[in-house]
């Protein structure tokens, strides 16, 4: 009787290893592409990929160039979102506030609204 259920779950074992492996692999393309400055992770957290699904949003930030774990943390805890969270659980808002904010990192601004009142007076 054990023999039988071993026997029947060797497949669906194999099938979940190869899908896992799937996903690593993938998973290892898209960091080496993020990285490399190639793939902004701004589009990863609005596009939800099949291989980033699953990815924890700490992972994928700490995936880029110069940043690292307090960086990261710091980063999330202004938006309140968790270094665990994955990016397929992201709410709408959650992607929307999360990619404009590494979006204006990107472009060098501090990514933070000014206050009312305290708008600028160029010349």
């Amino acid at each position: 009787m054990t023999e039988t259920a071993t026997t029947t779950q060797d497949p669906q074992r194999l099938r979940a290893l190869e899908r896992a492996n799937q996903v690593r692999l993938a998973r290892a393309d898209l960091k080496r592409r993020i990285a490399a400055g190639k793939v902004p992770a701004a589009s990863i957290i609005m596009d939800s990929p099949w291989e980033a699904s699953s990815w924890s949003v700490g992972d994928l930030l700490m995936s880029q160039r110069r940043w690292g774990s307090t960086r990261c943390q710091k980063f999330l805890r202004s938006l309140d979102i968790a270094e665990t969270k994955q990016i397929g659980t992201l709410t709408h808002r959650q992607r929307v506030a999360l990619a404009s904010r590494l979006d204006a990192r990107a472009r060098g601004d501090s990514g933070l609204c000014q206050p009312r009142g305290m708008e600028l007076v160029g010349a």
